[in-house]
């Protein structure tokens, strides 16, 4: 089953497009961010306050009450706010009769039915000042129309709250999907995963099961690039370069930087039509490059549909060890992929 954002357009004068950001900013980033065009102007969607209060709805579903679900939501919460490296904090504002994506400037999580949207089990929205591009609201709604637990060891044909929540907060904090994980297709259309290596995979392990309550370092690096805290970019380095293919860059190549130190994964996307790619909030040192295309995934839970990513290469491991300096750049590596 899917965790799916909806970056929706709501009422508004100026009309906004709430999409994946695609070009390499300053400092480089190392994960997938969500921007909109307001008056030519690009802006990366993140909460200009902190900390961010949020609401959860007076509706509770068979298994998990109303206090149960805000405790299970607060646990997740708390794991984001306390990445060290950080500087993002939440505050719960209370219960509300208000239900998620309504237009009240209320940041709310909760139960709505949705039993059409048969593989989602739940989606985050923005409410976006037209004038300022201030983030005013993220709404999460998780679906009842699937059985849901809050059970401390998961509960077999049920789905967690708090790993759905946390994944979804990464959303509402301002994160895009990782490519970090392995899937197959299943038959009668979908996917199972076989691995994950972070909790923004777009796709869900399964029910009952409460692995994805903890953060990966590709969570960690997302989380602390967008919201720093101080000292962050002077302990951790970046990694950039350019992918290439017959000569022109190559869009949409997924890279992914290993360290063999510690075993962590960082990734990040090639976001320019020149190939460019940058990766932040890695452990100084030597890391090993792997670049793939996301031709084992479904391509729009990380690209807008008008920008398809190239994914005509063969994977390619990089011939040589990169070192990543401490508060620095690597320098930038030029890569070469093979057509299929």
């Amino acid at each position: 089953m899917t965790r799916c954002l909806s970056a929706t357009r709501r009422g508004w004068s100026v009309l906004l497009s709430l999409a994946l950001v695609m070009t390499v900013s300053s400092p480089a980033f190392a994960y997938l961010k969500f921007g909109f065009q307001l008056d030519g102007k690009e802006f990366t969607l993140r909460w200009s306050r902190s900390p961010v209060m949020y609401f959860v709805s007076d509706v509770d579903v068979p298994g998990v009450s109303v206090s149960q679900f805000q405790g299970a939501v607060a646990k997740a919460f708390m794991t984001w706010e306390s990445v060290p490296s950080a500087s993002i904090a939440y505050t719960f504002g209370g219960f509300t009769r208000g239900l998620p994506g309504e237009n009240d400037g209320r940041t709310t999580l909760g139960f709505v039915n949705e039993p059409e949207l048969d593989r989602v089990l739940a989606s985050t929205s923005y409410l976006v000042d037209g004038d300022t591009g201030e983030l005013l609201e993220s709404d999460i709604f998780f679906n009842s129309a699937f059985a849901w637990s809050v059970a401390q060891a998961g509960e077999r044909g049920r789905w967690d709250v708090e790993s759905i929540a946390l994944h979804e907060i990464g959303h509402l904090s301002g994160l895009g999907h990782s490519a970090i994980g392995e899937t197959e297709l299943v038959s009668g259309g979908g996917r199972r995963v076989l691995s994950i290596g972070s909790v923004m995979f777009p796709i869900a392990l399964g029910s009952g099961d409460i692995s994805e309550r903890r953060l990966l370092p590709d969570d960690i690096a997302g989380i602390s690039d967008l919201y720093p805290d101080d000292g962050f970019n002077d302990t951790t380095g970046t990694l950039s370069g350019r992918i290439t293919k017959n000569g022109a860059g190559v869009f949409g190549a997924h890279i992914v930087a290993f360290g063999p130190r510690d075993g962590e994964l960082v990734g990040n996307f090639s976001l320019g039509h020149d190939g460019q790619f940058s990766i932040a909030g890695l452990r100084p040192g030597p890391h090993v490059l792997r670049i793939e295309p996301i031709d084992d995934a479904d391509t729009d839970s990380f690209f807008d549909d008008t920008e398809p990513p190239d994914v005509n290469f063969r994977t390619t491991v990089f011939e040589r060890l990169v070192i990543v300096p401490r508060g620095g750049d690597s320098g930038a590596v030029q890569i070469t992929v093979q057509p299929k």
